[in-house]
Protein backbone atom coordinates (compact mmCIF):
# COMPACT_ATOMS: atom_id res chain seq x y z
CA UNK A 1 0.00 0.00 0.00
CA UNK A 2 1.29 3.43 -0.88
CA UNK A 3 2.30 5.52 2.13
CA UNK A 4 0.32 8.41 0.67
CA UNK A 5 -2.84 6.29 0.76
CA UNK A 6 -2.36 5.03 4.32
CA UNK A 7 -5.60 5.16 6.33
CA UNK A 8 -3.68 5.28 9.61
CA UNK A 9 -1.87 8.64 9.53
CA UNK A 10 -0.70 11.52 7.38
CA UNK A 11 2.41 13.70 7.49
CA UNK A 12 1.72 17.21 6.27
CA UNK A 13 3.46 20.53 6.66
CA UNK A 14 1.52 22.98 8.76
CA UNK A 15 1.71 25.98 11.06
CA UNK A 16 0.55 26.23 14.65
CA UNK A 17 -0.24 29.38 16.59
CA UNK A 18 1.65 29.49 19.86
CA UNK A 19 2.89 31.85 22.53
CA UNK A 20 6.45 33.10 22.77
CA UNK A 21 8.01 33.07 26.22
CA UNK A 22 10.55 35.82 25.64
CA UNK A 23 13.53 35.45 27.97
CA UNK A 24 15.03 38.82 28.95
CA UNK A 25 17.13 37.85 31.98
CA UNK A 26 19.46 35.10 33.13
CA UNK A 27 18.21 35.40 36.73
CA UNK A 28 15.97 32.36 37.04
CA UNK A 29 14.92 33.23 40.59
CA UNK A 30 13.58 36.58 39.43
CA UNK A 31 11.92 34.92 36.46
CA UNK A 32 10.17 32.40 38.69
CA UNK A 33 9.07 35.15 41.09
CA UNK A 34 7.58 37.12 38.20
CA UNK A 35 5.77 34.04 36.91
CA UNK A 36 4.34 33.44 40.36
CA UNK A 37 3.26 37.05 40.68
CA UNK A 38 1.57 36.98 37.31
CA UNK A 39 -0.15 33.62 37.43
CA UNK A 40 -0.77 32.59 41.02
CA UNK A 41 -3.96 34.64 41.00
CA UNK A 42 -5.13 33.17 37.68
CA UNK A 43 -3.52 29.70 37.49
CA UNK A 44 -5.82 28.52 34.70
CA UNK A 45 -5.12 31.38 32.32
CA UNK A 46 -2.18 29.93 30.39
CA UNK A 47 -2.72 26.36 31.62
CA UNK A 48 -2.02 23.80 28.90
CA UNK A 49 -0.89 26.45 26.41
CA UNK A 50 1.97 25.58 24.08
CA UNK A 51 4.90 27.99 24.24
CA UNK A 52 8.20 28.45 22.44
CA UNK A 53 11.17 29.70 24.45
CA UNK A 54 12.47 32.81 22.66
CA UNK A 55 16.09 33.66 23.51
CA UNK A 56 16.66 36.45 21.02
CA UNK A 57 16.25 39.30 23.50
CA UNK A 58 19.21 38.15 25.59
CA UNK A 59 22.47 40.11 25.22
CA UNK A 60 25.02 38.32 23.04
CA UNK A 61 27.32 37.62 26.01
CA UNK A 62 24.61 36.05 28.21
CA UNK A 63 23.34 32.48 28.39
CA UNK A 64 20.48 30.85 30.19
CA UNK A 65 20.00 27.16 31.07
CA UNK A 66 17.21 26.32 28.62
CA UNK A 67 16.38 23.02 30.31
CA UNK A 68 15.70 24.81 33.60
CA UNK A 69 13.53 27.40 31.87
CA UNK A 70 11.54 24.59 30.25
CA UNK A 71 11.02 22.85 33.59
CA UNK A 72 9.97 26.14 35.16
CA UNK A 73 7.31 26.64 32.49
CA UNK A 74 6.03 23.11 33.04
CA UNK A 75 5.66 23.90 36.74
CA UNK A 76 3.29 26.69 35.70
CA UNK A 77 1.33 24.23 33.53
CA UNK A 78 2.66 25.47 30.20
CA UNK A 79 4.04 23.12 27.55
CA UNK A 80 7.39 24.12 25.98
CA UNK A 81 7.43 22.93 22.36
CA UNK A 82 10.45 24.59 20.81
CA UNK A 83 13.28 27.11 21.03
CA UNK A 84 13.57 30.33 19.03
CA UNK A 85 17.19 31.48 18.84
CA UNK A 86 19.55 33.37 16.58
CA UNK A 87 22.50 31.67 14.92
CA UNK A 88 24.98 32.62 17.66
CA UNK A 89 22.76 31.14 20.38
CA UNK A 90 22.13 27.78 18.77
CA UNK A 91 25.46 26.31 19.83
CA UNK A 92 24.60 26.55 23.56
CA UNK A 93 20.81 26.53 23.48
CA UNK A 94 20.42 23.01 22.05
CA UNK A 95 18.10 20.85 24.13
CA UNK A 96 17.42 17.28 23.05
CA UNK A 97 13.77 17.42 24.12
CA UNK A 98 12.99 20.62 22.17
CA UNK A 99 13.62 21.47 18.50
CA UNK A 100 14.67 24.83 17.15
CA UNK A 101 11.73 26.61 15.49
CA UNK A 102 11.38 29.69 13.32
CA UNK A 103 8.98 32.48 14.24
CA UNK A 104 7.01 34.05 11.38
CA UNK A 105 6.05 36.94 13.64
CA UNK A 106 9.32 38.74 14.30
CA UNK A 107 7.80 41.44 16.45
CA UNK A 108 5.52 40.60 19.35
CA UNK A 109 5.39 42.92 22.33
CA UNK A 110 2.87 43.77 24.98
CA UNK A 111 1.58 47.15 26.01
CA UNK A 112 3.36 47.87 29.29
CA UNK A 113 1.76 51.21 30.08
CA UNK A 114 -1.85 52.26 30.50
CA UNK A 115 -3.27 54.09 27.52
CA UNK A 116 -6.12 56.52 27.12
CA UNK A 117 -9.35 54.58 27.10
CA UNK A 118 -7.76 51.43 28.55
CA UNK A 119 -7.39 50.19 32.09
CA UNK A 120 -3.85 50.09 33.56
CA UNK A 121 -1.95 46.84 33.37
CA UNK A 122 1.31 45.62 34.83
CA UNK A 123 4.46 45.15 32.78
CA UNK A 124 5.55 41.58 32.27
CA UNK A 125 8.38 39.52 30.92
CA UNK A 126 6.19 36.48 30.38
CA UNK A 127 4.46 34.97 27.35
CA UNK A 128 3.69 37.31 24.50
CA UNK A 129 1.07 36.59 21.88
CA UNK A 130 2.73 35.40 18.69
CA UNK A 131 1.45 34.18 15.39
CA UNK A 132 2.32 31.54 12.87
CA UNK A 133 5.29 29.95 14.61
CA UNK A 134 6.60 27.11 12.47
CA UNK A 135 6.53 24.40 15.10
CA UNK A 136 6.45 20.99 13.46
CA UNK A 137 5.16 19.06 10.50
CA UNK A 138 1.78 17.64 11.36
CA UNK A 139 -1.93 18.14 11.33
CA UNK A 140 -3.58 21.07 13.07
CA UNK A 141 -5.86 20.25 15.99
CA UNK A 142 -9.14 18.69 14.93
CA UNK A 143 -11.15 21.55 16.39
CA UNK A 144 -9.13 24.25 14.63
CA UNK A 145 -10.71 25.83 11.56
CA UNK A 146 -8.68 27.76 9.00
CA UNK A 147 -9.88 29.93 6.18
CA UNK A 148 -8.44 30.02 2.69
CA UNK A 149 -7.39 33.16 0.88
CA UNK A 150 -7.31 36.72 2.16
CA UNK A 151 -11.10 37.04 2.28
CA UNK A 152 -13.57 37.68 5.07
CA UNK A 153 -14.53 34.56 6.94
CA UNK A 154 -17.92 34.28 8.67
CA UNK A 155 -18.60 31.93 11.60
CA UNK A 156 -22.31 31.66 12.35
CA UNK A 157 -22.22 29.29 15.31
CA UNK A 158 -21.08 29.65 18.94
CA UNK A 159 -17.51 28.64 19.74
CA UNK A 160 -17.08 26.47 22.82
CA UNK A 161 -14.04 26.13 25.06
CA UNK A 162 -11.05 24.62 23.27
CA UNK A 163 -12.15 25.63 19.76
CA UNK A 164 -10.01 27.91 17.63
CA UNK A 165 -10.82 29.72 14.39
CA UNK A 166 -8.23 31.32 12.11
CA UNK A 167 -8.84 33.70 9.20
CA UNK A 168 -6.29 34.91 6.69
CA UNK A 169 -8.34 38.06 6.15
CA UNK A 170 -11.07 39.55 8.34
CA UNK A 171 -13.12 37.37 10.67
CA UNK A 172 -16.81 37.84 11.49
CA UNK A 173 -18.26 35.82 14.37
CA UNK A 174 -22.04 35.80 14.86
CA UNK A 175 -22.16 33.60 17.95
CA UNK A 176 -20.77 33.52 21.48
CA UNK A 177 -16.99 33.11 21.89
CA UNK A 178 -16.92 31.08 25.10
CA UNK A 179 -14.26 31.05 27.81
CA UNK A 180 -11.34 28.99 26.50
CA UNK A 181 -12.21 29.58 22.82
CA UNK A 182 -9.93 31.58 20.54
CA UNK A 183 -10.51 33.65 17.39
CA UNK A 184 -7.49 34.71 15.34
CA UNK A 185 -7.31 36.84 12.19
CA UNK A 186 -4.65 38.44 10.04
CA UNK A 187 -7.10 41.31 9.56
CA UNK A 188 -9.95 42.71 11.65
CA UNK A 189 -12.22 40.73 13.98
CA UNK A 190 -15.94 41.51 14.29
CA UNK A 191 -17.86 39.70 17.05
CA UNK A 192 -21.62 40.26 17.15
CA UNK A 193 -22.05 38.40 20.44
CA UNK A 194 -20.27 38.22 23.80
CA UNK A 195 -16.49 37.76 23.64
CA UNK A 196 -15.48 35.73 26.69
CA UNK A 197 -12.45 33.91 25.27
CA UNK A 198 -9.47 35.26 23.35
CA UNK A 199 -9.39 37.48 20.27
CA UNK A 200 -6.14 38.13 18.36
CA UNK A 201 -6.31 40.44 15.33
CA UNK A 202 -3.56 41.54 12.93
CA UNK A 203 -1.47 38.52 13.85
CA UNK A 204 1.11 39.07 11.09
CA UNK A 205 2.00 42.52 12.39
CA UNK A 206 -0.96 44.44 10.95
CA UNK A 207 -1.02 47.42 13.33
CA UNK A 208 -4.07 48.84 11.57
CA UNK A 209 -6.26 45.87 12.46
CA UNK A 210 -9.12 46.35 14.91
CA UNK A 211 -11.42 44.27 17.08
CA UNK A 212 -15.12 45.14 17.18
CA UNK A 213 -17.33 43.47 19.77
CA UNK A 214 -20.89 43.94 21.00
CA UNK A 215 -20.20 42.57 24.51
CA UNK A 216 -16.63 42.68 25.82
CA UNK A 217 -15.86 40.13 28.57
CA UNK A 218 -12.53 38.71 27.28
CA UNK A 219 -9.79 36.53 28.66
CA UNK A 220 -7.30 38.12 26.28
CA UNK A 221 -7.32 40.68 23.47
CA UNK A 222 -4.42 41.30 21.11
CA UNK A 223 -3.59 43.34 18.02
CA UNK A 224 -0.34 42.73 16.13
CA UNK A 225 1.09 40.85 19.13
CA UNK A 226 0.42 43.68 21.60
CA UNK A 227 -1.91 42.18 24.14
CA UNK A 228 -3.57 42.57 27.49
CA UNK A 229 -5.44 40.29 29.83
CA UNK A 230 -8.17 41.18 32.28
CA UNK A 231 -6.13 40.65 35.43
CA UNK A 232 -6.88 44.30 36.02
CA UNK A 233 -10.65 44.56 35.57
CA UNK A 234 -11.94 46.48 32.58
CA UNK A 235 -13.61 49.78 33.29
CA UNK A 236 -17.42 49.94 33.56
CA UNK A 237 -17.53 52.05 30.40
CA UNK A 238 -16.31 49.08 28.31
CA UNK A 239 -16.93 45.89 30.32
CA UNK A 240 -19.88 44.07 28.81
CA UNK A 241 -20.38 46.90 26.33
CA UNK A 242 -20.04 47.36 22.58
CA UNK A 243 -16.46 48.44 21.90
CA UNK A 244 -13.75 48.81 19.34
CA UNK A 245 -10.13 47.99 20.13
CA UNK A 246 -7.27 49.54 18.16
CA UNK A 247 -3.61 50.45 18.45
CA UNK A 248 -2.23 53.93 18.97
CA UNK A 249 1.50 54.41 19.55
CA UNK A 250 1.82 50.67 20.24
CA UNK A 251 -0.76 50.78 23.02
CA UNK A 252 -4.15 49.11 23.02
CA UNK A 253 -7.03 51.57 23.05
CA UNK A 254 -10.45 50.24 24.13
CA UNK A 255 -13.29 52.59 23.26
CA UNK A 256 -17.08 52.36 23.56
CA UNK A 257 -18.61 51.76 20.15
CA UNK A 258 -21.36 54.25 19.39
CA UNK A 259 -24.02 52.32 17.48
CA UNK A 260 -26.52 55.17 17.21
Amino acid sequence: MSAKKSPFFELRSGTLDTLLFVVKTTDLAEMRAELSRRFDATPEFFANDVVAIDLRRLPVDQRVPVAEVAEMLKAFRMHPAGIVANDAQRSWAQLDALPFVESCERRAVRSDEPAAGASPQAASTVPQAASCDMMAQGDAAADTERGGGNVTRVIDKPLRSGQQVYAKGDLVVLGLVSYGAEVIAEGNIHIYAPLRGRALAGVHGNHGARIFCTCLEPELISIAGIYRTTETPLGPDVLGKSVQIRLADEKLIIEPLRLT
